[in-house]
């Protein structure tokens, strides 16, 4: 009879090989998740409907539902102001228009009218979120404007609504621009949070801020937290470099992404006025 042996273990390379081809096989699976749902990680939508608010400045405020060229119907508020000047309000990548209440009502404060759209699947708005989406929700809102408050126009662009603002400018020139915790592209954000992941080959919206820069030539304010974590300031500076004069920068030291107001003691509202006062014409 022959004995029966014990089989070898394997070896250490074999083991070593098993362990790469796991690790590999859940970096393509998590690679692959990333790349379909990736919209749901940049867009974070809260529904409708949403309560116009009340009270003084309030009383004049308009609610809106504007069309767009595909048929989406965005909801959108629009405050008339003491000047002839109206912004037009890109908000960031998540919420509703009621979150941004503070910024409508600090606008007001300085004299200018507000327009404030949702994009298409926030806030009421119809339809589902993406980057031609929201061009295209830019140009009705702006198309709107042009019908109903033909004053000097200022696109200002928070976050995620800097991409949508930089992109109008492009097309059509305002008055001046607003870019506040901008960033250069969404790539290089996406790579700054995922730093082993190739997030260029795999995004589908690019916001490409930076490389349209040169092509803009209204007067340009950037402002970005020294502390933001989300959109670090490097991202603003370099929109900066990229635009033609006139343009400022304002950084506020300790502020973040969402709390720019907190930090600066009323300066970066203050600064505000004073670029669209050098920029805007003269009231009569």
């Amino acid at each position: 009879m022959r004995a029966v042996g014990r089989s070898n273990p394997p070896s250490v390379w074999l083991r070593v090989r098993r362990v790469v081809l796991f690790l590999g096989a859940i970096y393509i699976v998590s690679v692959g998740l990333l790349w379909a749902f990736q919209r749901h990680l940049i867009y974070l939508p809260s529904g409708g409907p949403v309560a116009a608010p009340r009270g003084a400045p309030f009383e004049s405020l308009q609610e809106l539902r504007i069309t767009t060229s595909d048929g989406v119907k965005l909801e959108a508020w629009y405050l008339p102001g003491m000047r002839t000047a109206t912004v037009l309000v890109f908000h960031g990548n998540g919420g509703h228009r009621a979150h941004r209440v503070g910024l409508v009502r600090s606008l007001h404060r300085l004299g200018y009218g507000v327009l404030l759209p949702d994009y298409r699947g926030y806030g009421g708005s119809e339809g589902e979120p993406s980057e031609s989406g929201l061009y295209a929700d830019a140009e009705a809102c702006l198309a709107w404007l042009r019908a109903n408050a033909k004053g000097p126009h200022v696109f200002l662009g928070n976050s995620l609504g800097s991409g949508v603002a930089v992109e109008l400018a492009r097309r059509h020139a305002p008055a001046a621009l607003v870019v506040r915790s901008g960033f250069d592209s969404l790539a290089a954000v996406g790579q700054g949070a995922y730093p082993f992941v190739p997030v260029g080959w795999l995004l589908r919206d690019e916001y490409a801020s930076v490389d349209k820069m040169a092509a803009i030539t209204c007067p340009c304010l950037v402002v970005h937290g020294e502390a933001d974590r989300i959109i670090p300031i490097e991202h603003g500076r370099r929109l900066f470099d990229a635009a033609n004069e006139p343009k400022r920068w304002v950084s506020i030291p300790g502020a973040g992404h969402n709390n720019l107001e907190r930090f600066d003691g009323g300066g970066y509202w203050a600064e505000l006025g004073r670029f669209l006062d050098d920029h805007l014409p003269t009231e009569r």
